[in-house]
């Protein structure tokens, strides 16, 4: 792979044959000069295409966000939400109306190999037409930023186990997790979340509802009758449908969600532990 800045970029650098766009001779015109403009720019930028939406990126995002949110060029629609979009939800929003929009001294975390990461970088968005003259997509450009965000420190350890079939969201899940300070097993199938919970204890069980072979709703009610206070959070791409009329508590996230709702929802669960009953 070309080192950034040094040589100019294009869509027919990259092999889209894992990814849900497929060959680019089938895009749509605004959507392939829109990623040029993307992989040409040297700096970090993303582009969001669609209702889902996917997410495409250039190199120079790739380098500042780090291994665990994938390489360039992207082209899927991401497991948790890329931080310079949750970040700038209301300037997205007008993007989306067709208002270009800026989100300045947005405060960006990342996960990286080392751990935790964290920058302030002023984003820019603005809306792509699609061909029928709609509103296709936005590309989010980030550009450099003076001051440090201020992000809170989570309130104490725990052990989660993180219970997902997806491997590279799995993968991303339990880096963020260890990058928070708390302790992260990940597993991709219910018998080997079985297994892990019979052979040690877990604070909390983090598991996609839609799981191989036993959903993530049974799985809970078996982690409970082993490990009755064990916290449930769940992830789902169906938001609580599925999840109505439970007799135990929970939590839930709906994919792709934030990092910080991903934090949020671990300090909820913290800080119910440490409640006196």
């Amino acid at each position: 792979m070309a080192t950034t800045g040094t040589t100019a970029r294009s869509v027919t650098d990259y092999d889209w044959s894992s990814t849900r766009l497929g060959s680019p001779a089938a895009w749509p015109l605004p959507l392939r000069v829109a990623a040029d403009l993307l992989f040409n720019s040297p700096l970090p930028a993303l582009l969001a295409w669609g209702p889902e939406p996917l997410v495409l990126f250039n190199e120079a995002y790739g380098a500042l966000a780090g291994p665990g949110y994938g390489r360039a060029p992207g082209g899927n629609v991401p497991p948790v939400m890329p931080p310079p979009l949750a970040a700038a939800r209301e300037a997205m929003e007008r993007a989306l109306r067709g208002e270009p929009a800026l989100q300045p001294r947005a405060a960006l975390v990342f996960v990286r190999a080392g751990g935790r990461a964290e920058e302030t970088r002023d984003l820019y968005l603005t809306p792509l037409r699609d061909a029928e003259g709609g509103i296709g997509g936005v590309l989010c450009t980030l550009a450099p930023a003076s001051g440090e965000p201020a992000a809170p420190e989570p309130e104490g350890a725990l052990r989660v186990l993180v219970v997902e079939d997806n491997l590279d969201a799995q993968y991303l899940v339990c880096e963020m997790l260890r990058a928070f300070g708390y302790e992260a097993d990940g597993v991709g199938h219910p018998n080997d979340a079985l297994a892990r919970l019979a052979a040690g204890h877990y604070d909390v069980l983090f598991s996609d509802v839609s799981l191989p072979g036993m959903s993530g709703v049974e799985l809970a009610r078996e982690a409970l009758a082993g490990q009755p206070g064990i916290q449930v959070i769940f992830a789902s791409g169906y938001g609580d449908t599925l999840l109505r009329h439970l007799d135990f508590p929970y939590l839930s996230l709906q994919k792709p969600y934030e990092i910080d709702q991903l934090q949020g929802a671990l300090a909820q669960v913290e800080r119910a532990r440490r409640t006196p009953r």
